[in-house]
């Protein structure tokens, strides 16, 4: 019996000492992980199964408010919604514009049809499902270049389009309306001169451009035909990777490691210890009293 006990302290207080010593040698780190190598260049890097249900708070405009006129463009349509969300807005069902929801809110630079518009603002998460429609706002556009010639007009089949830094993302677009040839200016929201490209005739071209950092950035496209008339787009674009709290706009962000060592584990063993140490001695000291009381030399 005694010696089932002597074994049982010995192999105990090795378990507590060992796992006590991999509690405090050893600190935990929460890192910020990267994400996975896009796995198209023009996507924005979303994997996995559709397991989490779409939004259920839309958008809210704000400004302008129904019953406004308009003679000049762009029209800034702004108001609130749910943060991480794409902002979709829609001039009479047509994709007019978007913008990732930061601070709760957005603001839209867009174009307007000649007459009556009905603005309405959709938001869609990482997968792209779409939570509720907005208000309906109701606006009216004099278009003051009518007697010129047709309106230029802006278009994507993509509201949002990402590739990792350091490399190209295509964004195609199109052009048409107006009377080419066509100048456009395209500002990539990262702080870069702005591309200045020339289009010798309406349809599809590509848009190209590499992020230096990871972040989300305001697009701003801007067309003008030979006749001075102007067409406005804003996009959004996106390098992946983890961007920091304070990256602001258009700017990328820095993983942020922090380092912690947990001492509550060691605090719930301490107790364990010392009673392992204690019953262990009084063995130790009951053994050598034995020994003596036998005319035997102490261990």
């Amino acid at each position: 019996m005694r010696k089932k006990t002597k074994i049982l302290s010995i192999v105990l207080g090795a378990v507590l000492t060992v796992v006590t010593g991999l509690f405090l040698a050893s600190p935990v780190s929460f890192a910020s992980v990267p994400p996975p190598t896009n796995p198209n260049s023009g996507g924005v890097g979303l994997q996995g199964k559709n397991v989490q249900p779409p939004p259920t708070t839309g958008a809210t405009i704000s400004l302008p408010n129904s019953g406004a006129t308009f003679g000049s463009l762009p029209v800034t349509v702004s108001g609130i919604c749910p943060n991480d969300l794409l902002v979709k807005l829609y001039d009479n069902g047509v994709f007019v514009g978007s913008q990732q929801c930061t601070s709760g809110s957005f603001s839209i630079q867009i174009d307007l049809f000649a007459g009556s518009n009905q603005l309405v603002a959709k938001v869609f998460d990482d997968l792209d499902q779409p939570g509720p429609d907005s208000n309906t706002v109701t606006v009216t556009f004099n278009d003051p270049v009518a007697s010129v010639g047709d309106r230029v007009t802006l278009t994507s089949s993509f509201a949002k389009r990402g590739a990792d830094p350091g490399t190209e993302l295509q964004w195609p677009i199109s052009i048409s309306g107006g009377t080419a040839p066509y100048a456009l200016s395209v500002d990539w929201g990262d702080g870069t001169t702005p591309d200045l490209i020339s289009q010798a005739s309406a349809g599809e071209m590509t848009l190209k451009h590499k992020y230096a950092k990871a972040g989300v950035y305001k697009v701003i496209i801007k067309a003008t035909d030979k006749n001075g008339v102007v067409a406005f787009l804003q996009l959004t674009g996106v390098a992946n990777g983890p961007v920091s709290s304070n990256s602001g706009k258009g700017a990328g962000g820095t993983t942020l490691i922090k380092t912690r060592v947990i001492w509550e584990p060691a605090l719930i063993l301490l107790p364990l210890i010392i009673t392992s140490f204690y019953f262990g001695q009084r063995y130790k000291l009951k053994k050598i009293r034995g020994r003596v009381e036998r005319g035997l030399p102490p261990i």
